[in-house]
């Protein structure tokens, strides 16, 4: 059985702390390594997200189930108004349980609390299930610009 397995395991989600810098890179890294590779841009800014993401205006969230954070999701300042959707992941034995979507949805809400305008994302379209959720969520197909992150062959925006 898996060890987050329950009837309806109770998520929360937390804001960004020093304790927790650690998970940011820990459950990236995860999933990175699992789908792709770590590319040099994800050293950067995963080695300190205090610096990399925080300090440069961005958000950082933690899902926490059962005591044990399972999942995150940045919000990552471009401009004034436009922030990119990153760093999401969750880690294996807690997936299938509706942690993205928990995640996606307060990153909308704090995107549309602090007035941001647009939100955009760079996935990959083998990625099926999340480009699904994203689509579900009102994102949409745009063009998608080169040398940002090699992995990533399809990019989405939604204004808020």
């Amino acid at each position: 059985m898996n060890l987050f397995q329950k009837e309806n395991p109770e998520i929360e989600i937390i804001d960004f702390s020093d304790e927790l810098q650690e998970q940011v890179r820990i459950l990236n890294y995860e999933w990175l390594e699992k789908y792709f590779r770590i590319e040099k841009g994800d050293l950067v800014s995963l080695s300190n997200p205090q610096v990399q993401i925080i300090e440069k205006g961005g958000f950082i969230f933690y899902a926490k189930m059962n005591n044990q954070i399972v999942g995150t999701a940045s919000l990552l300042k471009k401009t004034e108004n436009i922030f990119e959707l990153g760093k999401m992941a969750v880690t294996d034995n807690a997936q299938g349980q509706g942690i993205g979507t928990i995640l996606l949805e307060h990153c909308l809400n704090v995107a549309k609390q602090k007035s941001i305008q647009k939100l955009v994302l760079y996935s990959n379209t083998k990625l099926e299930s999340a480009i699904h959720l994203y689509r579900k969520y009102g994102f949409i197909e745009i063009e998608l610009e080169q040398g940002l992150y090699e992995r990533a062959n399809i990019k989405m925006e939604k204004y808020l």
